[in-house]
């Protein structure tokens, strides 16, 4: 079922209609600015030349900017699997919050349980695979940090909504800060590489992929745990 909806209006995509099939990604975002209307109103002003499909406000409410089937302008430059161009490929979904440069906060209960509802009905329309619902940083590590470490992704993966390792967290703990020599270290950004995540410094791949899959510690420093954690999620 389709989740209530408010529509307004952002004139900032491409004019051709995409063929339904090509949308592959959905793309979750934060607004990294302190107060929501002034992001609104950048994602719908012509000349900030951004935007995206939805909007999640503080208070739950869902905001439509871009039809889905048009190109909204919220990926960038962007990669995931060797597939470039996201913007082509993806519905990008931005959610209300200040951001790491702004006194980064929790997500609201209400705007979780808002992105929820608009994910199920996305995926389930244009057959999402879970492994194609990712954050900003996933598919630009070495530009963006959202939708950041405070982003419930393990909670999504409980509604098959996120990709999530499978390694127990008492195992993990054990493992956190234990040093890597090369080889494992060279092993984890293959594992990574094989995830989706492009090639970029190893500092901001790992950085990424902590956010992601271990928020607890996010160093940019590869560890055992981060080894662990890649390797199980390859065999998902």
């Amino acid at each position: 079922m389709q989740p209530k909806i408010t529509y307004k209006y952002s004139p900032n995509f491409n004019k051709f209609k995409r063929n339904k099939k090509s949308i592959k990604f959905l793309i979750i975002h934060y607004t990294g600015m302190k107060k929501e209307n002034e992001a609104i109103n950048r994602l719908i002003n012509i000349q900030s030349e951004v935007s995206s499909h939805y909007f999640i406000k503080y208070d739950g409410k869902i905001l439509q900017l871009v039809p889905d089937k048009y190109i909204a302008w919220h990926a960038g430059k962007s990669m995931w699997r060797k597939k470039k161009l996201i913007n082509n490929h993806s519905i990008g979904i931005e959610i209300s919050n200040p951001g790491h440069n702004h006194a980064y906060i929790k997500y609201k209960k209400k705007q979780i349980n808002a992105l929820t509802s608009l994910l199920f009905y996305l995926k389930k329309n244009y057959k999402i695979s879970t492994k194609n619902i990712l954050g900003h940083s996933d598919i630009a590590p070495d530009r963006k940090k959202d939708p950041g470490e405070k982003f419930p992704w393990k909670k999504l993966s409980k509604k098959n909504l996120s990709l999530w390792h499978k390694v127990n967290d008492k195992i993990l703990k054990k493992l956190r800060k234990a040093k890597c020599n090369k080889f494992e270290k060279f092993l984890f950004l293959k594992n990574i590489s094989k995830i989706g995540y492009p090639r970029c410094k190893t500092f901001y791949m790992t950085r990424a992929f902590q956010m992601r899959f271990r928020p607890e510690l996010v160093n940019g420093k590869i560890d055992k745990e981060c080894l662990k954690i890649s390797d199980s999620l390859i065999k998902v």
